[in-house]
């Protein structure tokens, strides 16, 4: 099947899959009767997100450009670290229990010291999304590193291949898909810690918005955060996805067509 008719058909799934899930919505509120401000009318929520779109994008905005800061910090901080990490046995030694205890560390108990430090500005809300996106992109690129085949070093030491040309030629292309891996996880972990920081300390942003809504007791204003949050997640998800599929280009052959030698 070509590439382009599995995506239209994964494209068909997910709408027939949104329109069950508000179907089902819908009729949950028909049914049971309950009150608008626990559960409000789908219709309702898609009607205030409407009339609301103004506002809504422009905290949706404010939500992606922190999340994505933070997730490029994070990817220029990991990946670096990951090639260090696996060239040199102390670094790793060293480095990964660091790694290790930074991801244990609880962000939200983090997040309000940064806001107190260091204001209620884009930076301390970059910084929560560093800790939170930082260790799945370190650990996969890490492992997709260390696995690099030894018959693969062998065959750079045929050719002759320095470290630095092994690594651009062979390691990195073979540790791609490792890496995209950690990629996917860590930006929807970005968005959640960009949302956590806005909890701790904004006056924008969805995290800000959903907040204030539910302080109100706006359960449809809250809902229409939360939609966009969801949507925003895809979408962040989907653009690291397209690049995964743009880097990696042996990844949309099936292995069916590789194992035939077509």
């Amino acid at each position: 099947m070509k590439p382009t008719w599995r995506m239209a058909r994964e494209a068909v799934i997910y709408f027939i899959t949104a329109v069950a899930i508000v179907t089902v919505w819908w009729i949950c509120v028909r049914v049971t009767g309950v009150k608008e401000y626990l559960l409000p009318n789908p219709f309702h929520v898609f009607s205030n997100m409407w009339n609301e779109r103004a506002s809504l994008l422009h905290e949706t905005g404010v939500t992606a450009w922190e999340t994505i800061l933070g997730f490029a910090a994070s990817v220029v901080v990991a990946i670096p670290l990951a090639v260090i990490m696996a060239e040199w046995r102390l670094a790793y030694s060293l480095g990964y229990p660091f790694v290790v205890a930074l991801q244990t560390l609880p962000k939200v108990a983090v997040a309000p010291l940064l806001v107190v430090a260091l204001g209620f500005g884009i930076l301390p809300k970059i910084i929560v999304v560093v800790l939170v996106a930082f260790f799945p992109i370190v650990i996969n690129a890490l492992t997709g590193f260390r696995t690099v085949d030894a018959d693969m070093h062998n065959l750079g030491r045929i050719l002759g291949f320095g470290r630095l040309k092994f690594f651009c030629r062979i390691a990195l292309p073979q540790a791609l898909p490792s890496i995209f891996a950690g990629l996917k996880v860590a930006m929807t972990l970005a968005l959640i810690g960009a949302v956590v920081a806005e909890f701790v300390g904004a006056d924008e942003g969805l995290g800000h918005l959903l907040l204030s809504a539910a302080a109100q007791l706006d359960s449809i204003l809250s809902f229409s955060a939360l939609i966009g949050l969801t949507f925003l997640g895809l979408v962040l998800y989907a653009a690291v996805a397209l690049l995964e599929w743009i880097a990696v280009p042996w990844r949309r052959i099936p292995e069916s067509e590789l194992a035939a030698g077509r």
